[in-house]
């Protein structure tokens, strides 16, 4: 999986659940129906957290400056942003084929880059650990509650 296609899944899936999330909270807007917004806010969560660890690891991998890291990060927060963002930094040649720090790539000189060569030779392993500290995120702000109260 190289760097620009992770990164473009990521940003269509924020994208799509934006959507989703979106679509239910008209419905309960509109009276029809409250039962989708749970689901379409927790999926969006999940994903949006997600993307989240995609971006920074592009990020790392890519050597954005830090201006387009944060604002890779914050596209997030506005609904489809993602898109747009992800349409100009792959026109500026942004995201890469292949992994820098990757098998047989460059050597790691700090330390956010020596996780990410780690994460890339252990992809398995990473995946899960990955999986799991999002996961634990995820489960901690729902336990905290949703950020709009309810009516």
């Amino acid at each position: 999986m190289t760097p620009r296609r992770l990164f473009r899944i990521f940003a269509f899936a924020e994208l799509l659940t934006w959507a989703g999330l979106i679509a239910a909270l008209i419905l309960r807007a509109s009276g029809v129906s409250e039962a989708w917004v749970t689901p379409a806010g927790g999926i969006h969560g999940f994903v949006f957290l997600s993307y989240c660890v995609v971006t920074v690891l592009v990020w790392v991998d890519a050597r954005w400056r830090f201006s387009w890291g944060v604002l890779g990060l914050a596209s997030a927060v506005v609904p489809f942003a993602t898109l747009p963002f992800e349409l100009v930094i792959d026109r500026r040649g942004m995201l890469p084929r292949r992994w820098r720090l990757g098998s047989g790539g460059e050597a790691p000189r700090r330390f956010p880059e020596r996780v990410l060569a780690w994460v890339l030779g252990h992809p398995w392993l990473a995946l899960l650990l990955l999986a799991v500290a999002v996961t634990a995120v995820f489960i901690l702000l729902l336990w905290l509650g949703s950020p709009v109260p309810k009516r």
